[in-house]
């Protein structure tokens, strides 16, 4: 394994010194070559999870499908998607925009005499079991995960954004990264914030959001699995998950829709958010039967979000998504 992480460490240092470094110069932001240095190894790695992906999923699609489509082009718009997403595109613009706000917040909080805790701090047992430590943290980011997608379907303003993820009627692995790009920031802020607060060291922070992301992606994918009574409780499905994204159901009711878990279906359960229901649903918004537009290519699809956001910030609504028609 010496001999694979030296050559994973050789392509990480080309790419940033024949790449990245250049632009960090020309942008005049070499005050973050560490940093930077540090994304690039995550672009890498999420290159490697787009191509472990693509050959372990997108076979389970073909073999054992929910849907099948004879137009795919639909998806083709979630690839990019992924593409910008994975291999550090919009992660390296959101890191360089978010930076200086979270670097100002944790310098005011230190000024201030609070330095954010971590687990090895208020349980030093912890620091002889790192992997404990890491599943505490990981339980504690994924129930903010869940507690912001509630909001995400809770807020018009915030459904408007959100509604690009779940405009998909072609679900496949490949959604999973299908969000609206300021969509994407608030996450991310989100997310930093929380592990900022509860003090994540950063290594794990990165086991975390790529551990969740893969979930996230095989979750979202066209297949008709399932986990059974007892595994459905215990990590999210594509079933599980399928029934989030389903038409009429996965966006309307008292909570504004059900299954919003990444990880662990045992928020929904707790919360009341839980639809262990067999069934594969259609998935997409409700008013799309109507002819609601959320636009077919990256542009569109951006920009009509913006005009939904618009319009639900002018309303000054409450309200969540969109009813059952």
């Amino acid at each position: 394994m010496e001999w694979l992480a030296a050559g994973a460490e050789a392509i990480q240092s080309w790419l940033f010194e024949h790449a990245v470094q250049p632009a960090l110069y020309a942008l005049g932001l070499m005050r973050y070559a560490e940093d930077a240095y540090a994304a690039t190894g995550i672009a890498l790695l999420g290159a490697l999870q787009i191509a472990l992906l693509a050959a372990l999923v997108r076979p389970l699609e073909g073999r054992f499908p929910v849907e099948r489509w004879a137009d795919r082009r639909a998806v083709r718009v979630d690839v990019l998607y992924t593409l910008l997403e994975r291999l550090g595109v919009i992660p390296l613009a959101v890191f360089f925009l978010v930076r200086p706000a979270l670097d100002g917040v944790d310098g005011a909080l230190r000024f201030g005499g609070w330095i954010p805790p971590n687990l090895e701090d208020l349980v030093p047992t912890l620091a002889s079991y790192p992997l404990l430590a890491f599943l505490v943290y990981l339980v504690v980011l994924d129930f903010s995960d869940y507690a912001r997608h509630r909001l995400q379907h809770r807020f018009a303003w915030w459904w408007a954004l959100h509604g690009v993820h779940h405009s998909q009627r072609q679900l496949t692995f490949w959604a999973d990264d299908r969000n609206h790009l300021l969509d994407t920031v608030i996450a991310d802020v989100w997310r930093a914030g929380v592990a900022l607060l509860i003090g994540v060291p950063g290594g794990q922070f990165v086991g975390i959001v790529l551990l969740t992301r893969a979930v996230e992606s095989f979750s979202h994918a066209n297949v008709r699995v399932g986990f059974g009574a007892l595994g459905e409780r215990a990590l999210v499905s594509p079933r599980f998950h399928r029934v989030h994204h389903g038409m009429g159901v996965g966006h309307e009711g008292p909570a504004a829709g059900c299954n919003f878990a990444s990880l662990l279906p045992v928020w929904d359960v707790l919360f009341g958010t839980a639809d262990f229901r067999r069934s594969f649903p259609p998935t997409g918004i409700a008013d799309q039967r109507e002819g609601a537009d959320y636009g077919e290519g990256f542009a569109s699809q951006q920009w009509k979000a913006l005009e939904r956001l618009g319009r639900a910030l002018r309303a000054r609504s409450p309200a969540a998504a969109p009813a059952p028609q």
